[in-house]
């Protein structure tokens, strides 16, 4: 670990487990962790949704009687096939 200017750099040389990478954010400052928080959501409603999470929104779709719902959750499919808009 090397210290810049106020800042931590942590290189890691080996794979690292989304645990370990959790266990870091719990000890950021405050505001750091904003930062890892707007990220993730950022991450989330950008990238391709799984098979499994498509098929879970698209099975919700089937059994959705209220047609806002609907709309949202096509959005949602067509977001996470492509990428680029936020889940439902």
């Amino acid at each position: 670990m090397a210290k810049l200017a106020g800042v931590v750099v942590i290189e890691y040389h080996f794979p690292v487990s989304s645990a370990a990478i959790i266990e870091e954010i719990k000890h950021l400052p405050p505001a750091e962790q904003a930062e890892v928080i707007r990220f993730a959501i950022q991450l989330a409603q950008t990238r391709p949704l799984a098979p499994a999470e498509l098929t879970a929104l698209a099975e919700r779709l089937s059994r959705t009687t209220d047609p806002a719902e609907a709309e949202k959750l096509k959005s949602a499919i067509a977001g996470g096939f492509y990428g680029g808009s936020a889940h439902a």
